[in-house]
């Protein structure tokens, strides 16, 4: 007689706890653009997601404590004339954010610590390149201020924001056909692709080199998304030809069969995966969903191990993923979502169940902190390089506040050797005003709190 053996893993008993009602964002109008990205990007300062907006683009960003019902007159990030397909927080900087829009742009944006007083319509630098709609924008894990785009021209560029110049670029002929997915690998040498060709690629970006690649991982239509995993594999999400959605695991050494492949069920939603390198563990985040699949990767056989499942009653249109530096460690939370609603946007926390209160130094190895290892001339010069670690024993505690510089050269010198036509006020004159500007908006903004309290005060009565 047989005894089936249950594997050990400190993450089998892994819950999804969704946050209470006033610890969410209530009353935002999510984008309805039909586009595959997460719509939401999130890091420990600030929540932004893709809304709704007439006569162009914009997302909105909320300080992370700005939770409950939102102004329906809250300032946006406005300055694309097309809605906006993706968004990304840079890692080494928490108050920089990269967009991508169909108007054929990628802007990168500087938000104020306390959150925006009056719409952004000036990004920090725009960059221009492609010639139809961006919906991937991915930064550098390691390298300072290198920003990858990726457009349905089927060209990827990879940006030295800092100059604002393309400086890398991989055309048409890598990818004939439209691009669902880019994923840097961890120490930003590489970067995987899934293509509407039906070919997942790992592209040595510098030398614009196929290093390896896969011809259907995923025998249907829909489209494939693809990551970096641990120890050189990739994983992806498809769907098989009776239209089942999958996962699979593959080793980049040897694609001719997955490592593993797991047949999930027959919704229709693309599967968003979303892999965690400090637990080797991968969410899968399905659009339409009401529920987040959660597997272990380990480097034996099966290789895939699936935990458990959160579910809920409503579906998501899109979803964020909080950074590992920005989670409350001392409630032993591995993972924290952000689950866009149609109206609304409700963090949901991963938490191991422990009893003691102590710092878990098992479920928290040093993981990737919020400084570059390397400048964008030392990577485009060859050098590669993991992230620098940090411990999260005491907790996170952010940095200050870093100004993008962008040096945008002989455009900015010509801008500056113009003279300005006369009646103009000197650039001086319009920074004490939009200053005066911002100081009366919050001051207005305050009385408005103010009116909000006393009029809950009197309904209360």
């Amino acid at each position: 007689m047989s005894r089936q053996v249950v594997r050990s893993s400190k993450f089998r008993h892994v819950f999804g706890q969704p946050a209470k009602a006033d610890q969410c964002y209530e009353d935002v109008r999510v984008s309805q653009t039909t586009w595959d990205s997460g719509f939401c990007a999130v890091n420990p300062k600030f929540m932004a997601l893709i809304c709704e907006a007439s006569g162009g683009g914009a997302f909105l960003v909320l300080p992370l404590g700005k939770t409950g019902r939102v102004d329906k007159n809250v300032p946006l990030v406005c300055g694309h004339t097309a809605p906006v397909l993706d968004i990304a927080w840079c890692p080494h900087n928490d108050n920089v954010i990269a967009s991508g829009s169909e108007d054929c742009t990628v802007m990168v944006w500087e938000i104020p610590d306390g959150g925006l007083v009056l719409p952004l319509r000036e990004p920090v630098v725009t960059l221009e390149g492609h010639t139809k709609r961006v919906g991937i924008v991915a930064w550098h894990p390691t390298a300072q201020n290198v920003l990858l785009s990726a457009g349905c021209d089927n060209v990827i560029l990879v940006w030295d924001v800092g100059t604002g110049a393309a400086v890398l670029t991989l055309g048409p002929d890598v990818h004939p056909d439209t691009i669902y997915s880019v994923d840097w690998s961890r120490d930003g040498a590489l970067i995987c692709t899934s293509c509407r060709d039906k070919r997942v690629r790992v592209i040595e970006p510098r030398k614009g080199t196929v290093v390896a690649e896969k011809d259907r991982p995923h025998e249907g239509t829909r489209p494939v998304h693809a990551v970096f995993v641990s120890e050189g594999k990739i994983l992806t999400t498809g769907f098989s030809r009776m239209s089942e959605r999958q996962v699979a695991l593959w080793d980049t050494k040897h694609l001719d069969e997955p490592l593993s492949l797991q047949e999930l069920d027959t919704s229709s939603g693309v599967l968003l995966p979303f892999f965690d390198p400090d637990t080797n563990i991968v969410y899968l985040c399905g659009k339409g969903d009401s529920s987040i699949r959660y597997f272990e990767i380990t480097s034996e056989a099966p290789f895939l191990h699936y935990l458990s499942m959160f579910s809920s009653k409503e579906s998501q249109r899109g979803m964020g993923y909080m950074p590992k530096r920005g989670l409350e460690v001392n409630k032993c939370e591995i993972a924290r979502f952000y689950k866009l609603h149609e109206r609304k946007c409700e963090p949901i926390a991963m938490t191991v169940p422990r009893k003691s209160d102590l710092f878990q130094e098992d479920l928290y190895p040093p993981t990737a902190g919020p400084d570059p290892a390397l400048t964008a001339e030392e990577w485009l010069g060859g050098r590669d390089a993991g992230p620098l670690l940090i411990s999260l024993k005491d907790g996170y505690v952010p940095p200050k506040s870093r100004e993008l510089r962008v040096n945008r050269g002989l455009d900015s010198a010509r801008r500056r050797a113009t003279p300005e036509p006369s009646g103009t006020p000197s650039s001086d004159t319009v920074s004490r005003l939009e200053e005066d500007v911002r100081n009366l908006n919050a001051i207005v903004q305050k009385l408005q709190e103010r009116l909000d309290r006393l009029e809950e005060t009197v309904q209360a009565k």
